[in-house]
């Protein structure tokens, strides 16, 4: 007999075009944690790598080590940190000057991604669709907080409880379709004191100023790495068991994240210098303050498109969709075994 593709099974795909899907993966889960809006773990899904990527964390974590697993953590983790490296000043600079064309491309490259969920979960049931309504929700619900601005802001400073938690945050969104970190980071109130005490340990290394290095790296790296960890073995390893006792559910949840991912990245909005009065990233703009702002920390604000426009946003999100799809059909992803087999 039989059986659907599911989270649970791993891609039979031979081991150089699964790398190369892994690689593709690492690269857009890269990028996507440069912009807001999308989640890493959209884009690994999409690829048609995240299960391996979850199931290869959740090994690790108990000391087990399969190549296939290892291979597709290391391509998608060196990937993503390449991408980030070469590509982020490009990206940078394509969002904030064509906003519109940039987030109708991401539109198609996360609902890529949607088939290949779909032909996992096979027959839905009643906990499937109730899973669905409930990511979606729950990601629209996010992405209102965020556009609305109505998440705490963060000062200067912040615990290192809130560091830790931000951590953990960090590490989910990379491993949760449809979550952004930007989003969670904005919300909890620490995107400020993260970036801010980036800059400083960046500016410590420069000097040559260890006193300034290791204040930062305790009162900083320290919290946030340990996150970071404890979100990664801790959301992996939940994942999994949800996935073996609940899969339908979860999957459900799952492709609810997906298509809810797609509600704050409304193509037709742009930048919009801010005025005195108004806050950004948690701290209110003055006139001296006004020419600190750089123009990626604009608000956005949506306007009415033009029938071109439009039509290019169709074009792009069809564009998106299909490289995704294809992508994830590539190396024959509906060849699968179990895992536990």
């Amino acid at each position: 007999m039989s059986h659907s593709p599911s989270l649970s099974t791993v891609p039979e795909a031979p081991m150089p075009l699964l790398a190369i899907r892994a690689i593709v993966g690492g690269v857009l889960m890269g990028l996507a944690n440069l912009v807001p809006g999308i989640s890493g773990g959209t884009m690994l899904l999409a690829t048609g790598v995240y299960p391996l990527f979850i199931n290869g964390i959740a090994e690790l974590t108990t000391l087990k080590f399969k190549l296939r697993s290892i291979v597709v953590l290391g391509c998608v983790v060196v990937a993503a940190m390449l991408g980030i490296l070469l590509l982020a000043g490009t990206i940078k600079e394509l969002v904030i000057d064509h906003r519109w064309v940039m987030y109708s491309l991401f539109i198609g490259l996360t609902l890529g991604g949607v088939p290949i969920v779909w032909a996992m979960i096979g027959k839905p049931s009643r906990s499937c669709w109730c899973g669905v309504v409930f990511g979606f929700l729950g990601m629209a619900a996010l992405a209102w907080v965020q556009q609305s601005g109505s998440g705490a802001q963060g000062g200067d400073d912040a615990t290192w409880v809130m560091l830790l938690l931000a951590g953990v945050a960090g590490a989910s969104a990379m491993i949760l379709p449809g979550v952004s970190g930007g989003y969670l980071l904005l919300v909890m109130g620490v995107y400020v004191p993260i970036l801010s005490g980036v800059d400083t340990l960046k500016e410590g290394l420069k000097a040559a100023d260890m006193t300034v290095v290791m204040e930062v790296g305790l009162g900083l790296e320290l919290p946030v790495g340990l996150g970071v960890v404890v979100g990664f073995v801790g959301v992996s390893n939940v994942l999994r068991l949800m996935l073996r006792r609940y899969e339908k559910a979860t999957l459900g949840v799952l492709l609810g994240l997906l298509l809810g991912a797609v509600v704050g990245l409304w193509p037709f909005q742009k930048g919009v210098a801010p005025e005195p009065g108004d806050v950004v990233k948690g701290q209110v703009v003055t006139v001296e303050t006004f020419a600190d702002i750089e123009p990626e920390d604009y608000p956005t604000r949506r306007f009415s498109p033009t029938g071109g426009q439009w039509a290019g946003a169709a074009a792009l999100i069809l564009f998106g969709f299909g490289v995704t799809y294809a992508i994830s059909r590539f190396g024959g992803a509906g060849e699968t075994k179990t895992n536990d087999a």
